[in-house]
């Protein structure tokens, strides 16, 4: 099950950088793309809302 990024978010591109296979695509809300994440949670760990979470 791929991460999801959920309304929390802000915007502010921490995530970008951190995912190993650039599945986060910048945008007014960023999104993940589920056949390119790995689940390897880099991205939901270094998210400083805490807007990022494995999707359902």
């Amino acid at each position: 099950m791929a991460y999801v990024i959920g309304d929390d978010c802000i915007a502010c591109g921490t995530c970008i950088g951190e995912c190993p296979v650039e599945a986060i695509s910048e945008g007014e809300k960023y999104s993940i793309n589920p056949d390119l994440c790995t689940e390897c949670g880099t991205c939901a760990s270094v998210c400083p809302q805490e807007a990022i979470s494995l999707g359902e």
